[in-house]
C-alpha cells in the first residue's frame, strides 16, 4: 500500500487541527466574554486541568507513545485478525483501568482539590465549586482516552484528518454552553463542566464509523494477559512522567498559582491556550505523524530511513517554532487585547495574561522539538531515557518555580503587602504567575538537551546534509520578520485603548506583514518546499 509523504500527512493533520484551534480561540474568547477572569473561572480551570492532565497521559502521552509502536508492529508483521484482537483487548483493559481511576477520582474529588489547589481551602465557596466541577468532568477521561486509542489506530493507517478534527466537538459544546446554557443555571460556570462531559461522549462516537470501515471495530474485551497488551502496559507505565512532563509541570504550576492573586489560574490558562495554537497545529502534528513512520523504520531495521524521517522532523519543527516563538513574544499583548478584551475581560487581565504568554512562548521551540525527539526513543521501545530526562526537568521546574516567584515578589511587592504574613502577601502582588510560565519554558529546554545528548550518544540519529544552510536561512528570515514587527509596534503601541475593530485590523496587518516578510526572506535565501519532502 502506498504511503503519503510525511509533509502531506503533516499538512493533512495540521489543516484539521487548524480548524480545531481556531474554534478553540473562539471558545476562549466566548468564555472570557461571558465569565471574565475571577475566582469562578479559576475554579473551572483548576478542575479541568486534573482530568485534562490524565487525558494527556492516557490519550495522548504515555498510552499513545506505548500503543502506536506495538500497533505498528502487529500491523506490519501479524494478521488482520490478530491486529483486531489487540485493539479489542487494549480498549477493554484501558477502559477497565480508567473506570476504577474515575470512580476513585469522583469519590475523592475533595481530597484531589485540596492537593492541587491548596490555596482555595480557606475559600469554602471556591473550593466547593472546584470540587463539584471536578466530579462532573472526571468521567470525560474514559471517553476521551478511548477516542485517543481510536485516533492512534486511524493514524497508523495514515488517516489523520478525522482524529485531528475531533476536538472541534469540544469547542462547539463549550461555546454553546457558555452562550446558551450558562444563563439558565444557578451556577453558570457549571455549564462548561457539563459541556466537556457531553463532548467526550460525542468525540468517541464520531470515530467509530471510521474504525468500522477498516474492519477494526470490535467490542472491548479484558486482556490483561494478552502479550500485546502487556507490552503496551510495560512501555506505558515508565513513561507516565517522561512523555508528559509539560503537563506535570502545569499541574505543579496550578498548586502554586492557587496561592497567588485571584485570576492567576485564568491568565495562565489563556497563555497556554494561545501557545497550544502553533504547538497543536505543528508540534503535535509532527509528533503524531512521525511516530508511526519511525516505528515502521525500526521494525524493518531501516536505519537510514529512520534518520531521514527524524531529520525531516527536526528541520520542520525549527522552521515553524522559532518564528512562532518570536511572534508570540512580541505580539503577546496585541493578540490578547484583540482576542479577549471584551465583556468582563479587562485591560488589566490583558497585561497579566501577556506576562505569562511571553514567558511561556520562550519555550515553544523546546516544546515542539521534544514532540519530535521523544518519538525517536518510543519508536525503538526505549522508555527509560525519556523518563529520566522528564523527571530531571520536572524537579528543575519545581525548584525554578519557587526561585522565580520569590524573585518577582522581591522586586514587585510593596511594604504594605507584607501585612498578614507571606501567604497573604503573595496573594496581593499581581504578575507573579509569570515566574511559573518562565520556569516551565526553561524546564522544557532542559528536557530537550538531555534527550538530544542521549540521541547523539546512542548513535540513533545521523544528521543529513544541508543543516548549516537551513539554519542560516532561518536566522535571516527571523531577523527580517522581527524588524517588521518591531517597526509596527513602534507605530501602534496602546492596544487596550482602541476599539475592537481597530485592534483586529492592526493585528491582522502585523501578522500578515510579519509572516510575508519571513516567507519572502526564506525563499530569497534559497529555501524551496522540496527541501521538506520526506517519506
Amino acid at each position: 500500500m502506498s504511503r503519503p509523504s510525511l509533509l502531506r500527512s503533516m499538512l493533512s493533520f495540521s489543516g484539521a487541527t487548524f480548524v480545531s484551534r481556531i474554534l478553540g480561540l473562539v471558545r476562549e474568547m466566548v468564555i472570557a466574554y461571558a465569565f471574565g477572569a475571577n475566582a469562578t473561572t479559576d475554579a473551572f480551570w483548576v478542575a479541568f486541568r486534573i482530568p485534562n492532565f490524565l487525558r494527556r497521559l492516557f490519550a495522548e502521552g504515555s498510552f499513545s507513545v506505548a500503543f502506536v509502536p506495538v500497533l505498528t508492529e502487529f500491523k506490519e508483521a501479524r494478521s488482520h485478525a490478530e491486529l483486531k484482537d489487540l485493539i479489542a483487548r487494549t480498549s477493554g483493559t484501558l477502559g477497565g483501568i480508567l473506570f476504577v481511576v474515575i470512580a476513585l477520582g469522583m469519590l475523592g474529588a475533595g481530597w484531589i482539590t485540596s492537593g492541587f489547589a491548596p490555596g482555595s481551602i480557606d475559600e469554602p465557596v471556591k473550593f466547593a465549586l472546584t470540587t463539584d466541577l471536578l466530579r462532573v468532568m472526571f468521567p470525560f477521561l474514559l471517553f476521551v482516552s478511548l477516542t485517543g486509542l481510536a485516533g492512534g489506530v486511524l493514524n497508523s493507517f495514515h488517516k489523520f484528518m478525522l482524529p485531528a478534527l475531533t476536538p472541534v466537538i469540544m469547542n462547539l459544546c463549550m461555546i454553546a454552553a457558555a452562550l446558551w446554557l450558562a444563563p439558565h443555571l444557578g451556577t453558570p460556570i457549571m455549564s462548561l463542566g457539563w459541556a466537556i462531559l457531553v463532548a467526550g461522549i460525542l468525540q468517541l462516537l464520531v470515530q467509530l464509523p471510521a474504525l468500522r470501515g477498516l474492519d477494526l471495530l470490535a467490542l472491548p474485551r479484558w486482556g490483561w494477559r494478552h502479550p500485546g497488551v502487556r507490552r503496551v502496559l510495560t512501555l506505558m507505565i515508565p513513561t507516565l512522567f517522561g512523555s508528559s512532563v509539560a503537563q506535570v509541570n502545569l499541574l505543579l504550576d496550578t498548586v502554586i498559582a492557587s496561592f497567588l492573586i485571584a485570576g492567576s489560574q485564568t491568565w495562565l490558562a489563556q497563555a497556554d491556550r494561545l501557545l497550544e495554537f502553533p504547538l497543536g497545529i505543528f508540534g503535535v502534528a509532527l509528533g503524531t505523524v512521525i511516530l508511526p513512520s519511525l516505528s515502521r523504520h525500526h521494525v524493518t531495521t531501516d536505519r537510514d530511513g529512520f534518520s531521514k524521517a527524524l531529520d525531516w522532523g527536526l528541520r520542520t519543527a525549527l522552521l515553524i517554532s522559532v518564528p512562532a516563538m518570536l511572534a508570540l513574544v512580541l505580539l503577546a499583548q496585541p493578540m490578547l487585547a484583540t482576542l479577549f478584551q471584551h465583556g468582563r475581560f479587562t485591560p488589566h487581565d490583558v497585561q497579566m495574561a501577556a506576562l505569562s504568554l511571553s514567558a511561556l512562548a520562550f519555550g515553544l521551540p523546546a516544546f515542539a522539538l521534544v514532540k519530535v525527539v521523544a518519538p525517536a526513543f518510543y519508536a525503538r521501545q526505549d522508555t527509560k531515557t525519556p523518563v529520566r530526562a522528564g523527571v530531571v526537568a520536572m524537579i528543575a521546574n519545581m525548584v525554578m518555580n519557587v526561585i522565580f516567584v520569590a524573585a518577582l515578589f522581591y522586586f514587585w511587592h510593596r511594604p504594605e503587602d507584607l501585612a498578614g504574613g507571606w501567604l497573604a502577601a503573595i496573594a496581593r502582588v499581581p504578575g507573579l504567575h509569570m515566574g511559573l510560565a518562565l520556569a516551565s519554558a526553561l524546564a522544557s529546554y532542559l528536557n530537550l538537551v538531555q534527550l538530544w545528548l542521549a540521541l547523539r550518544r546512542d548513535g540513533i540519529y545521523v544528521g543529513q546534509p544541508g543543516w548549516p544552510a537551513h539554519l542560516a536561512r532561518l536566522g535571516v528570515a527571523c531577523i527580517a520578520m522581527v524588524g517588521v514587527l518591531l517597526l509596527g509596534l513602534w507605530f501602534w503601541h496602546d492596544w487596550s485603548a482602541w476599539p475592537g475593530s481597530t485592534r483586529v485590523i492592526r493585528l491582522g496587518v502585523l501578522v500578515v506583514a510579519g509572516g510575508a516578510t519571513f516567507v519572502a526572506a526564506l525563499f530569497a535565501c534559497g529555501f524551496r518546499l522540496r527541501d521538506l519532502r520526506a517519506h
